[in-house]
């Protein structure tokens, strides 16, 4: 696992931890937002009057309204990336991720605007009767590529989309949701991991094969009682919070261009990791020129550029809105510095060689400065010279002997360190030898400490500061449980679209039990993993639609110029 984590790793730093993919995110855009004069700002109002159903006179085949399609659209969309997701991306690149996520945001409404207008156009109604759309047939039908002089046929360039689809579905909108719930709900309510996986499984299962007509139906009711749950939670915290919030704001902004200072546990990041992981999340929580939401869009009895202004709104409410409220509350209770006691993932977990110090003087410095430089770099994947310790552990009732190590846990210096042995017990202590090589444990052990948290968990930490206390983590764990569940079946629905296309209907049900069967899995899964498998199939489904989108953009320019403003 640890060999897989580390190749994921590296493939995410060619894509999207490398500089051409979020200025290609980005740029896109940018281009269509100047291209189109600004349809996010100069259509806002109308995208509420038409989803309000005003304007609503089913002038094309479909199975859903434009209300249905577009909380069908947003429960894909408002997933773990808005509890989860966001904890994240200040764990990793601080508060100034976020300035990167709104950025994403703004020009991704407009992404959306587009792909979905596009995918809605270009739908076709199967044998079955039953309605797709989405990128592969815009792709299909609007997309010609020529590579050393040789031209490659747009259907295999649909193909190979539908397929990244597949896999996207289940390494973003699968996996990463259940393994949130199953973290959260065991953290908060002492359910077994694999029970929840099971539980919420069979529900799924029940859900998904009743198509996008039940799909939409669950999602129309799901998305506005999670959404009051969710807001009125984060609404108190702040109020609780009030003199934290323009402090927040001042993080955000302040180090925008230059990445954030090291502050209490958190050892700071660079500008690199701030806009990488800004955007990776931006785009994760929105899904902006990824390519899904035109699926769910597609199905919508609207006209084509109809449709295309009211996907202008999921951007808004997703990132704008949920999101910035998720990380108002994390900044402002101060938990994303802390350290909480918790139980060591082996793959966030590193022990290195030499003592290390996250401690500051009264000057305000660092104790070690040269060392914390080293360690921030080691903890970022940045190339180091800090050294992993490699030999045996010598423990004594569950206490490291060794005072020449450091071990690191979620990028912080862990404290108050203990081994017990491979059992749920906290009082049966470890007591041997522990073999480590590379800074990896190889012993069947349980490690405890203080560290920094990231996650689901860091967003439920924050919630259960101050009046809220342990009701902020379950209410947290509720509003994750819909989230990220009513994300999973919207996410099938984009799967077995993708497979229909290139297999036919009769092999939708397949891909339907092998969505099921990871879906259960992955409850049991290590999160660092599972995030890293979401970061590469984002990334690589996003550039066959971003290009085709571009190679569009005339006739998406006549679309949008005969839109009257409502």
């Amino acid at each position: 696992m640890d060999q897989f984590n580390s190749f994921l790793i590296i493939l995410d730093s060619y894509l999207s931890g490398s500089w051409w993919f979020p200025a290609l995110l980005i740029g896109t855009g940018i281009f269509f937002t100047i291209y189109l004069g600004f349809p996010q700002f100069k259509y806002f109002n109308s995208a509420f009057k038409i989803v309000s159903g005003k304007y609503n006179k089913s002038q094309s085949d479909g199975e859903t309204t434009g209300f249905q399609a577009l909380t069908t659209a947003m429960s894909g969309a408002v997933g773990t990336g808005n509890i989860g997701g966001v904890a994240l991306a200040i764990w990793t690149g601080g508060p100034a991720a976020i300035f990167w996520m709104w950025i994403t945001a703004i020009f991704g409404m407009t992404t959306k605007y587009v792909e979905v207008t596009l995918g809605h156009k270009y739908r076709t109604k199967l044998k079955d009767g039953s309605i797709s759309g989405g990128p592969m047939y815009y792709i299909e039908q609007g997309l010609n590529i020529k590579c050393l002089g040789f031209k490659i046929p747009s259907k295999s360039i649909a193909i190979l989309f539908a397929f990244l689809m597949m896999i996207t579905a289940i390494g973003s909108g699968n996996m990463p949701q259940i393994n949130n719930i199953a973290l959260v709900m065991n953290t908060e309510f002492s359910v077994p991991k694999l029970f929840t996986g099971l539980v919420l499984g069979i529900l799924l299962w029940v859900i998904i094969i009743g198509g996008i007509k039940r799909i939409a139906s669950v999602a129309s009711k799901i998305i506005p009682i999670m959404g009051i749950i969710y807001f009125g939670g984060a609404v108190i915290i702040l109020i609780e919070n009030y003199q934290n919030i323009i402090p927040s704001f001042n993080a955000i902004f302040q180090q925008v261009f230059t990445g954030s200072a090291a502050i209490g546990g958190f050892l700071g990041a660079s500008f690199a990791m701030s806009l990488k992981y800004g955007v990776a999340r931006g785009l994760y929580s929105n899904e902006a020129g990824q390519g899904s939401s035109p699926i769910a869009h597609a199905s919508s009895k609207n006209k084509s550029i109809d449709q295309g202004v009211v996907s202008i709104l999921e951007p808004f409410i997703d990132t704008l809105v949920v999101c910035s409220v998720t990380a108002l509350v994390i900044l402002s209770s101060g938990v994303w510095t802390q350290k909480f006691d918790t139980t060591f993932s082996k793959t966030d977990m590193i022990i290195l060689d030499g003592i290390y110090n996250d401690k500051k003087n009264s000057d305000g410095d660092f104790i070690y400065p040269n060392q914390i430089n080293e360690l921030t770099n080691y903890v970022q994947s940045i190339d180091s010279e800090v050294n992993e310790y490699s030999g045996q552990l010598e423990v004594k009732n569950g206490e490291l002997q060794n005072d020449k190590i450091t071990i690191l846990h979620s990028r912080s210096i862990a404290e108050d360190v203990r081994v017990f042995i491979n059992d749920n017990s906290k009082t049966n202590y470890f007591n041997g030898l522990i073999n480590v090589e590379n800074g990896k444990v190889n012993e069947s052990v349980i490690i405890r400490g203080k560290s920094l948290v990231s996650s689901a968990e860091l967003t439920a930490k924050a919630f259960s500061q101050g009046i809220l206390g342990q009701y902020g983590g379950k209410l947290v764990a509720i509003a994750l449980l819909l989230f990220a569940f009513s994300t999973s079946i919207t996410w099938c629905y984009y799967g077995d679209r993708s497979t229909a296309y290139i297999f036919g209907e009769k092999a939708v049900i397949w891909y339907r039990n092998f969505y099921v069967l990871c879906f259960i899995l992955a409850a049991v899964i290590d999160t660092t993993v599972v995030w890293n498998i979401a970061y590469v199939v984002v990334a690589l489904v996003s550039i066959p639609n971003l290009i085709a989108m571009f190679a569009l953009r005339k006739e998406m320019k006549q679309l949008s110029d005969g839109f009257e403003i409502k």
